[in-house]
């Protein structure tokens, strides 16, 4: 993606950017009438044979007027009936994800990742978005939102829906994925039916790495029932005594297995070795899970006890609390307090092994004080989402192919970036280009006597980031670095709390956002002087400066020294460390104060660019699109006749296709072997292009709990480059591209035997040609 042709610096040559969206919107000036209208984008969709694929998701409340073929003109645009729940929409998601797994020219141990990643992500739903409903249904409260679905039958449905796509992953996982796993020769024991030597050796790992860290906990008058950890994975025991003066009560107890202990052993079928490091593990062995070798085990934990019945359970506890901004002395603590207390959320959700006793079960019910309904019972290995741990085994043939990204040429070894940079405006596109380019903008900044100050956002730092790496090297050659690092980043707090405190140290001015709001734009700024003058960098990206990620997801990034730019990424910079509300910048949306107003100004100059030129066409690729007034500026756009094509990938709360409403919108999803994260909005308006990227959907909370940027690109050459290689493969794409129905089902695409098969992602490898197929 990395465009290195050689062009004017966009300062001078680029076509003027949208209107400003703080001022009223208006429609652009017609152009004069002797001149054809322009023609807007177009896409020739693939034709498709009849759906591999296709699921019904919950019917939406009736519309006023039936949502058959007759018009829904006349419907107001807030009908319920006209949005989709957006948990509903997060399960559906997660069915894909599923149903990827499931497709057999997808490599074996990539499926077997696919499955895990679904049962993570079902992890996190449970965790953020279900308490709340259980909440409401319990209290009675009215629907809250734009579906006004009564939480009541939105949790019966998430309940429904669950336990049906958890049957598909089991079967897809005991019928499909391990017998054919096994088929490759890597296959898994249990440990009753290792053979006598090898037992000898397991029993040896267990007595010498896993005893000695395990701790039994008795549940008697004394010792009540003891906390359980979130995600976690338990035994619950009942005991009886074996030898005399011993109450012959039985006893109850649980034991945690430890989390530092490696969830997978390998036992050598050559020397009956025993080892946790699944890059060892070939066709001359077994894999044994851990909570199977401590399952035979757990009579040496209790003596004069015998173990008379077992089962495996783990929890899933509410994360989604809320953090005590304004009644701590400053914002570290009161972070530091949530990530204590989320480790005792309430309980929303408990799986337990198929087979567990009943007696165990009611023991369960009873000192965890639960409903029934909040019990999973799972026909394979609980916490299934570790198992993507599988990726070590070194079976290439079971893996796709490695990547091979390339390093733009302005960030090649012995070039100076900055010199590049001043040229031109250079667009990356990760994973395709390699993420090392951020790394060497860094690097070069932090090494070099010229650059005086470094001034960078952090959501996602990782456990080991280069880039916090590179900001300390900075500081200790004496430059001004200003690190503004986002405690409130989920599950990432205490790394973001670690790494902030590391840079403080060292003298990084390090700032952690604001009380009420989120900071998720993706900004790096720069100063270097250069001939007696300051000069200023920018990169602005949809994704996080996090090494790991950007090697999976896809992801924009612009380098930039325009003038317009920078001064607005100065600008919101002090409004980030200092104090201050900009309501004006020059070039960038930026919530929560002009994204919204901005993006909906566009939409609506897009409605007046639609009835004067009858071209209108808009193209949105997001994550989420489920904010309730971006959805009804949509409708509205859509009633005028705009073209509009969605690529959502995940949650979407748009009906496409409603007769009267949305009968120009089409919105589809790509679910393929890169997680697709970049945010891209285009708008014809007539010709005169305009194109905006970064980091924000179209959620409520994006635009207005959080500080966002999207940048516009304004040399004409990133634009097309962004839409003939990224933006119209994926509208072509009919491999990995499910289809929204009207409903809130997707349909899958598929080629028909005679049309060319057409994957996105690979077809964007294969035409930059960075990686091998």
């Amino acid at each position: 993606m990395a465009d290195d042709n050689k062009t004017t610096n966009a300062t001078s040559t680029a076509k003027p950017a949208a209107a400003e969206p703080t001022k009223a919107a208006a429609p652009a000036e017609a152009k004069p009438a002797a001149k054809a209208p322009a023609k807007p984008r177009t896409v020739k969709a693939p034709t498709i044979r009849r759906p591999a694929v296709r699921r019904t998701a919950v019917k939406a409340a009736a519309p006023a007027a039936a949502a058959k073929e007759t018009s829904l003109k006349e419907v107001s645009l807030d009908d319920p009936s006209l949005y989709i729940n957006r948990d509903i929409s997060w399960i559906e998601f997660d069915r894909k994800v599923l149903e990827t797994a499931m497709d057999p020219e997808i490599p074996l141990l990539n499926r077997v990742l696919f499955l895990s990643i679904f049962y993570n992500n079902l992890d996190e739903f449970f965790m953020v978005r279900v308490m709340n409903v259980q909440r409401q249904a319990r209290s009675g409260a009215e629907p809250t939102g734009p579906d006004k679905m009564p939480p009541a039958r939105q949790l019966s449905e998430i309940r429904r829906k669950v336990t049906e796509i958890l049957e598909e992953a089991e079967n897809l996982w005991i019928d499909t994925l391990k017998p054919e796993l096994e088929n490759k020769g890597i296959r898994f024991s249990k440990y009753s039916a290792l053979n006598a030597a090898q037992k000898k050796e397991m029993n040896r790992y267990f007595d010498e790495d896993i005893f000695p860290v395990l701790t039994p906990q008795a549940v008697d008058k004394g010792r009540p029932f003891p906390m359980i950890s979130n995600t976690s994975l338990n035994f619950v025991m009942e005991l009886e005594a074996i030898e005399s003066g011993i109450s012959v009560k039985n006893r109850f107890a649980r034991l945690k297995c430890p989390n530092n202990v490696p969830r997978f052993l390998f036992v050598s079928n050559k020397d009956n070795t025993v080892t946790p490091d699944l890059s060892y593990a070939t066709t001359e062995g077994v894999i044994v899970l851990t909570e199977d070798l401590i399952g035979n085990r757990l009579n040496t934990l209790f003596p004069g006890y015998k173990v008379k019945s077992q089962g495996l359970f783990r929890i899933t506890r509410n994360t989604d609390g809320e953090i005590e901004e304004d009644e701590a002395d400053d914002l570290l603590s009161a972070v530091r307090d949530y990530v204590e207390q989320r480790r005792f959320g309430s309980i929303v959700r408990v799986e337990i092994e198929k087979g567990m006793p009943q007696r165990l079960q009611d023991f369960l019910y009873e000192h965890l004080d639960l409903h029934p309904n909040q019990f999973y019972r799972c026909r394979v290995p609980l916490a299934f989402s570790e198992f993507g741990r599988m990726m070590k085994i070194d079976r290439p043939s079971l893996k796709y192919p490695s990547d091979h990204p390339k390093t733009p040429k302005a960030f090649e070894q012995g070039r100076n970036c900055f010199d590049e940079i001043r040229k031109r405006d250079i667009l990356v596109y990760h994973p395709y280009d390699s993420f090392n380019c951020v790394l060497e903008f860094l690097k070069q900044a932090a090494l070099d006597p010229n650059v005086v100050a470094i001034k960078q956002t952090l959501y996602r730092c990782g456990s080991d980031s280069p880039v916090a790496k590179a900001l300390l090297e900075a500081r200790r050659r004496g430059k001004q670095v200003t690190a503004v690092v986002e405690l409130k980043a989920r599950f990432d707090e205490e790394q973001n709390i670690n790494w902030a405190e590391e840079m403080e140290r060292n003298g990084v001015n390090v700032v952690y956002g604001f009380a009420g709001l989120k900071i998720h734009a993706k900004l790096c700024f720069v100063v270097r002087r250069e001939k007696g003058k300051l000069e200023r960098y920018t990169h602005i990206g949809s994704g996080n400066y996090n090494a790991a990620s950007a090697k999976i997801y896809t992801d924009l990034g612009l380098f930039t020294a325009n003038k317009d730019i920078n001064d607005d990424v100065q600008d919101l910079f002090n409004v980030m460390t200092g104090y201050g509300v900009v309501n004006h910048y020059r070039k960038l949306l930026v919530s929560p104060h002009t994204l919204r107003p901005g993006i909906t100004k566009l939409i609506r100059r897009e409605i007046e660019q639609h009835k004067k030129h009858g071209n209108g066409h808009i193209i949105i690729k997001c994550n989420q699109l489920v904010d309730y007034e971006m959805v009804k500026v949509l409708y509205e756009a859509s009633r005028a006749g705009v073209k509009i094509e969605c690529i959502v990938r995940g949650i979407c709360s748009l009906r496409p296709g409603l007769p009267g409403v949305s009968d120009t919108i089409t919105v589809r999803s790509i679910v393929g072997r890169l997680l697709e994260h970049a945010r891209i909005y285009y708008f014809h308006n007539n010709g005169d292009e305009e194109m905006y990227f970064g980091s924000a959907d179209l959620m409520t909370r994006n635009l207005n709990g959080r500080i966002e940027v999207l940048t516009p690109l304004l040399q004409e050459n990133l634009r097309n480059n962004v839409m003939n290689q990224i933006v119209i493969p994926q509208l072509k794409d009919n491999i990995h591209a499910w289809v929204m129905n009207s409903d809130g089902s997707y349909t899958k695409l598929q080629p028909k035997k005679d049309e060319t098969v057409y994957d996105s992602q690979e077809e964007i490898a294969k035409k930059l040609n960075l990686m091998k197929k």
